[in-house]
């Protein structure tokens, strides 16, 4: 029966207990000067990370983004004290644990209550190694590897892949002409983790897998979708998508595109895959991305083998075989920013929800709120946070609406009046048409005559009498535009089409029984062009 891990707040205590019962050296060191003003030293920087992990705490409490990265670069401190330590002459590694204690228990006191998970239950799990539970004696290094485990959960993939030169290749490409891409996938993950993440945290993944998965199929966009029909932020397969509840709900809207239901089924499809490849992370990644059936096939016939081996690498197409290790390097890179210079965004992503206090677009919110606090507005946030509405569809007043505490905040301050909400107001109804200057024929006074046209007297008026009248001219009806149509391409709306063709939205809506708010097209769809001006 495996063995069960306490954990509050991402720390085993299991790893603890056995980390404090390690008993004092038997006998102490002698220790010299120099190796004393070196211990002291270390003591210092515990302190120093300690107190560093305590101001990171304040900033997670706050909701502050930058709180979570301090938290991790201060645990990371006291490891490398810790490692320090064990190699320093006369160093006691048990007075240092006990600041883990300490921490441990501010902690515990700040949850007020314990979170039990079983050991074994996913591949991210951490386990404390029974053969090390109780008294470790004098057994430094093992001490040393144990407290290793106090960092959270986040690191547990890195032991979970292989670290090679493919990797870094992805690595590379992800730092360099893909750097804006990782960027714009991270804070878009930011803006989406409270509904992502806790799915595959309770099905035992590692969030690095998801980040890694979720940048390199659609960058972090909810509405992203492929030529050959897969859609959503993990890019489901239409009879993928159905087998984990995944597809058309009945109003126009396919699931594929919600951000909470495409990270559970994907959770439980990694899981799937992992069951069946031996918990192989790059041969469920292979899977996932090169189906599930070849990887499976090519498991079986070189057991044991991992997805590097090239017996079982060169069965794999090339888009698999740049697939996986893109995977593995983005979600290295979440999890070791500071080590590659990656400064990520700092996102203020609190979940809210909002009323809106009358009828507006995407489009027009994402004028009135500006773009205080983000690096390129706000319109993908709302985007990915209501995948039901199109961008350019109006959203009837009194909807609530999936938002952040900062927008909240914004539109009530800019977006329900005031000159900033007149001023999107006025861009989003503007109408291009009317700003076609059409002259009106009768009012023409040019004069055709070159030169100078002196009248003689009476021959005007002989001239007027005599000529015969002149039929009047009567314009010709407009024929009719025949109605034409086009076909829906990938990234169409139908706002964009209506655009396009100067078309009428409703009543282009109307012609091809579209349904408000959501107008949902489908790839390669025909459109008939009713009510456009080209």
């Amino acid at each position: 029966m495996p063995v069960p891990v306490l954990f509050v707040r991402g720390w085993p205590l299991l790893a603890l207990a056995a980390l404090f019962t390690v008993a004092p050296q038997a006998q102490a060191q002698r220790v010299s000067a120099r190796d004393k003003v070196k211990i002291e030293a270390l003591e210092q920087r515990m302190a120093t990370a300690e107190k560093r992990f305590a101001d990171a705490q304040v900033l997670v409490a706050n909701a502050d983004p930058k709180g979570r990265n301090e938290s991790d670069a201060a645990l990371e401190d006291m490891e490398d004290v810790v490692s320090a330590c064990v190699a320093q002459k006369g160093c006691q590694v048990s007075n240092l644990l006990t600041t883990y204690k300490r921490l441990l228990k501010s902690n515990a006191d700040a949850s007020g209550e314990e979170e039990q998970e079983v050991a074994g239950s996913g591949p991210a799990l951490l386990e404390a190694d029974p053969d090390h539970i109780g008294p470790l004696a004098a057994d430094v290094p093992e001490a040393a590897r144990a407290a290793a485990l106090l960092n959270d959960k986040r690191h547990a993939f890195d032991n979970m892949v292989e670290y090679n030169p493919a990797v870094q290749a992805g690595i590379r490409r992800w730092l360099t002409d893909m750097r804006p891409a990782l960027l714009t996938s991270y804070e878009n993950y930011q803006n989406l983790r409270s509904v992502m993440w806790p799915e595959w945290e309770k099905r035992g993944l590692p969030e690095a897998l998801l980040f890694g998965i979720m940048a390199k199929e659609s960058n972090g966009r909810v509405h992203a979708s492929s030529r050959a029909g897969a859609a959503g932020l993990m890019q489901f397969m239409p009879a993928t998508g159905r087998r984990f509840g995944l597809g058309p709900d009945g109003t126009g809207f396919d699931t594929r595109f919600d951000a909470r239901s495409a990270a559970e089924a994907s959770a439980t499809y990694l899981n799937e895959r992992m069951r069946e490849l031996n918990n192989s992370v790059e041969l469920s990644l292979a899977g996932y991305n090169g189906g599930e059936g070849r990887a499976v096939r090519v498991y079986r016939q070189n057991p044991g083998q991992g997805f590097w081996v090239d017996s079982v690498y060169n069965q794999f197409p090339a888009e698999t075989k740049d697939y996986v290790p893109m995977v593995i390097a983005a979600a290295w890179i979440y999890l070791h920013p500071q080590q590659y210079g990656v400064e990520f965004p700092k996102i203020s992503a609190q979940p809210a929800t909002l009323r809106l206090a009358k009828s507006t677009t995407i489009y027009e919110l994402t004028i009135c709120l500006g773009s205080a606090g983000t690096r390129d507005g706000y319109m993908r946030v709302l985007r990915n946070l209501n995948p039901r509405y199109e961008a350019d569809g109006w959203i009837p007043a009194g909807t609530i609406i999936n938002a952040t505490t900062r927008i909240a905040g914004l539109y009530n301050r800019y977006c329900v009046s005031g000159p900033r909400a007149d001023l999107a107001r006025t861009l989003i109804t503007a109408d291009l048409n009317a700003a076609i200057v059409r002259p009106n024929a009768a009012s023409y006074t040019g004069n055709v005559a070159v030169g100078s046209v002196v009248p003689v007297a009476g021959v005007e008026a002989a001239a007027a009498a005599t000529a015969p009248t002149a039929p009047v001219a009567v314009a010709p009806k407009p024929k009719p535009k025949p109605v034409r149509s086009v076909k829906v391409g990938k990234g169409d709306t139908l706002g964009r089409i209506s655009d396009k063709y100067s078309c009428d939205l409703r009543e282009l809506a109307r012609a091809n029984g579209l349904k408000a708010p959501a107008y949902a097209l489908r790839q390669g769809q025909s459109l008939k062009l009713q009510g456009c001006g080209k």
